[in-house]
């Protein structure tokens, strides 16, 4: 038996990268699992890599009403959901006095907004004693030149997750924080920088990482797993850095 057996998650950005990774593991691991995402066509290419039942439903986590009608989608799909991985974000890499007030906006909007009102609006459809994951960055620890709205945006949903252990406490709802290192994932094509910016960028986290490599999705998805499963029935409100041990040195 998976360790997810019976259980529904959900996942936002879960079309993708470390979503779709962590959407298959859940689903391996027992889980029924509602993806959401904004491109369709990649959702339903992600959806036949799904094993076992799977909702898949397009939006912006940006959107109030779209974040609404996603909590309606799974309440008629599955009545209610018992884990929760708010994952959805995104960066744009540019020095500080460059920022116009447009990329902050989207990346206040899709890095925090999008992950307070997620929660939100799925609560009412969680079960009480289910598990919430946030997933961060490790630039809400570490400071990373060009991504000084990102960072503050991650360095919010740290702050977060505290006081929703607090709030949800009555619920047994335990809300944890997942906190990627860099990663191999597309989200580096929607950075704003060229194929070769992208590979020296790279060159020069890896070798700020002990390990000397960057993360993989899977990776990731075996600490969400961990997060998201009963081997982690007594830790609230924690920060599980996942960083090659980047930011510890």
């Amino acid at each position: 038996m998976g360790q997810l057996e019976g259980k529904v998650a959900l996942i936002t950005g879960g079309n993708s990268g470390m979503g779709l990774a962590m959407a298959r593991e859940f689903a391996r691991q027992g889980a029924r699992v509602v993806i959401f995402g904004r491109d369709l066509e990649t959702l339903r290419r992600a959806e036949e890599t799904i094993a076992g039942e799977c909702l898949s439903v397009a939006g912006d986590v940006r959107s109030l009403d779209t974040l609404a009608r996603l909590a309606e989608d799974v309440q008629e799909r599955f009545g209610s959901i018992d884990i929760l991985v708010a994952n959805a974000g995104g960066a744009t890499i540019e020095p500080f006095h460059e920022v116009t007030e447009e990329t902050f906006d989207y990346q206040s909007d899709v890095n925090f907004k999008g992950v307070f009102f997620t929660i939100q609006y799925l609560l009412p459809k969680m079960n009480d004693g289910g598990a919430i994951i946030i997933v961060s960055s490790s630039a809400n620890i570490r400071a990373v030149p060009g991504m000084s709205v990102y960072g503050a945006a991650k360095s919010a949903v740290r702050s977060l997750a505290r006081t929703l252990t607090l709030e949800l406490a009555d619920r047994k709802i335990r809300v944890n924080v997942l906190t990627p290192g860099p990663v191999a994932t597309a989200a580096y094509e929607r950075t704003g920088l060229s194929e070769e910016e992208i590979a020296a960028f790279q060159s020069r986290q890896s070798e700020q990482i002990p390990l000397a490599r960057i993360g993989d999705p899977q990776e990731m998805a075996q600490a969400a797993l961990f997060l998201a499963s009963s081997a982690s029935s007594f830790v609230a409100g924690a920060e599980l850095v996942a960083d090659g041990g980047m930011t510890q040195v």
